[in-house]
């Protein structure tokens, strides 16, 4: 054998094709990048661009409405979720504080707030200076003695803290409720019908005492040495227009009862002055009587105002002459004392 016959290839040799230097599956290999296919590939990326770009827009604009409806538009009042969701909470707190105050006070303070047993509530100038938070949180909490230093006061203690009905929570919705203002309006269910009604806070949130205004002392029982309240003037209740030239009209006696005039209509003479007798039958409790305009179901403006004073004590008050016509007797301290002052 010669050399040429010994180098040429066995059959089996010329059977085995070479090693492929490509590891990837042959239908991979055989697939030039084309022209075309790189626009594909192109376009497909932009489009995934613009469709990330089109998702961030979306999210950003929700966000921004959401910011906007949840903080409220710049300048546009009442259009915040967050301030209508605090301010229903607020007021659902006032209706549950109006519930506790009729449930439990307004036997002693008037359902308004105007007084009975106990002193007004509801006056501008006490709500001003002197019935805080703070000073109700301690009233409530150790009772009436804080007030007037009265270890036999009616005013009990109300707080659970120190043996009363009411938690921490009742107290503050309580609280809530006496200083409400005027513009905090809830809807109660009327115990006598049923429906469901209206009612407003007692405070004037723009309420200014007059210059002369009399300071609210700390006791209420000398509170009540004069009107907590200035009169609208600001000054001295104004008389209806007197006539002396007629006499002496007599004199009257009003009595009080508990926190009612034993009387509700009371007749005298036109242009005459006359006496009233007032005899304050409330141990403690100070009561006076006071000549407004208009009925007992409308009373107007005051006329004329008699000194307060506690009882059990009998005051007698000169009162001026007033013209013919139809007026009211009222107690300053508790407005739910009045009756018909009819002059003929």
């Amino acid at each position: 054998m010669n050399d040429e016959q010994r180098n040429l290839p066995t059959p089996a040799e010329k059977l085995t094709p070479p090693t492929p230097r490509l590891s990837s599956p042959a239908p991979i290999q055989t697939h030039s990048l084309t022209a075309e296919r790189v626009a594909k590939i192109v376009s497909q990326s932009g489009s995934a661009r613009m469709t990330a770009l089109l998702g961030i827009a979306v999210v950003t604009l929700f966000v921004l409405v959401y910011a906007f409806y949840d903080q409220g538009l710049p300048g546009v009042e009442g259009s915040s979720r967050m301030e209508a969701a605090r301010e229903e909470i607020y007021l659902d707190t006032v209706k549950r504080g109006y519930n506790l105050y009729e449930a439990n006070c307004a036997r002693c303070h008037g359902e308004q707030g105007q007084g009975g047993i106990g002193p007004v509530l509801n006056d501008q100038g006490k709500l001003l200076a002197h019935l805080s938070p703070a000073y109700l949180h301690n009233v409530l909490t150790v009772g009436g003695r804080y007030i007037c230093g009265d270890a036999n006061s009616l005013m009990g203690v109300w707080a659970d803290s120190n043996g009363g009905p009411l938690n921490y929570r009742e107290i503050e919705e309580l609280i809530a409720w006496m200083r409400a203002t005027k513009d905090d309006v809830i809807k109660v269910q009327d115990p006598a019908t049923g429906e469901m009604v209206e009612v407003a806070g007692w405070r004037d949130a723009a309420y200014e005492p007059a210059a002369d205004a009399t300071p609210v002392p700390a006791c209420w029982k000398d509170a009540f040495a004069v009107s907590p309240s200035p009169s609208p003037s600001g000054g001295e209740p104004t008389p209806a227009p007197t006539d002396t030239a007629g006499g002496a009209g007599g004199t009257y006696t009003i009595v009080s009862v508990g926190v009612k005039f034993d009387l509700t209509l009371l007749e005298v003479e036109a242009n005459k002055t006359f006496k009233l007798v007032f005899d304050n039958q409330d141990a403690g409790i100070p009561h006076n009587v006071a000549i407004h305009e208009g009925s007992a179901s409308a009373v107007g403006k005051e006329l004329w105002q008699g000194a307060i004073f506690p009882g059990i004590a009998t005051q007698t008050y000169d009162v001026p002459a007033f013209a013919a016509g139809n007026y009211s007797f009222i107690c300053t301290v508790h407005p739910n004392m009045v009756g018909d002052l009819v002059v003929k």
